[in-house]
Order: structure tokens, then C-alpha cells, then sequence
């Protein structure tokens, strides 16, 4: 039987995937929490940026937001860097439901992005970091 992550990145990948149908399975895994899908899911928003994927990328954000909390807030904001030609208004409301729910957390892994070689990735955490209360 196909585990549900596979499932997910299969119709990901089909063009002819019924789009509701591809979301409520994002939000089932993402509600199930199972931290042992956190690898899974940092490779494969990998591979949707490799295959420049927005909308792998933003249901795959959310699920990794959802189940890695603030700890995933790097690898967001190293996919959200990546400009792939969409708004990415989901996964930057991910990024800011983050850092607002854990601000000191969200501080600790922020603020050394600030300095990444990648000035894309510095200006993103920059802009992350705006979000945090009384910032």
C-alpha cells in the first residue's frame, strides 16, 4: 500500500490530480504530525524547487510548517528564497504564523540567516524577523 507522503508527491506531480482532493491529503498528513515524515518532506520540497514546482512548494511548506513548527523555519525560508514566478503567499503566511507563534525560538534560527552567503536568504530572514512581537 502507498503511504500517504508518496501518495501526496504523486499527485504533486500529475497535472491531472484533482487539486482538492491533492490539498485534503496535504492537510490529513500534516495533521497526523508524525514527526518521522520530516526527512521525507525536506527531500522532496527540495526536489520541488529543483523542478521549480510552486505549488509542490507551498502545500509541502505547509505540511512541513505544520509538523516541524519553528524548527522547520530555515528550510522555509531557504525554499522561499528560491523565486519560482508565484506570490507565495501561503507559505509566507506559514513563515509569519511561525516566528509569531514561538518568537524566541523563531529568533534563535533567524537571526544567523541574517548573515547567510546567500543574500536571498539573508533578506528573507530579515523580512521574517519584522514579524516577531515587538520587533
Amino acid at each position: 500500500m502507498t503511504d500517504l507522503l508518496t501518495r501526496l508527491t504523486e499527485m504533486l506531480d500529475d497535472l491531472d490530480a484533482d487539486v482538492d482532493e491533492t490539498i485534503d491529503l496535504a492537510d490529513e498528513i500534516a495533521a497526523s504530525g508524525d514527526a518521522a515524515m520530516l526527512p521525507r518532506l525536506q527531500a522532496e520540497l527540495d526536489r520541488a524547487l529543483v523542478e521549480r514546482n510552486a505549488y509542490a512548494r507551498e502545500l509541502l511548506g505547509g505540511v512541513l510548517a505544520a509538523i516541524g513548527g519553528p524548527d522547520a523555519l530555515p528550510a522555509l525560508l531557504r525554499a522561499s528564497s528560491v523565486d519560482l514566478g508565484d506570490d507565495q503567499d501561503s507559505l509566507a503566511a506559514e513563515i509569519v504564523d511561525l516566528v509569531q507563534a514561538d518568537p524566541e525560538r523563531s529568533r534563535a534560527l533567524l537571526q544567523p540567516l541574517t548573515d547567510d552567503d546567500d543574500l536571498t536568504v539573508a533578506h528573507r530572514a530579515e523580512w521574517a524577523l519584522r514579524f516577531l512581537p515587538n520587533a
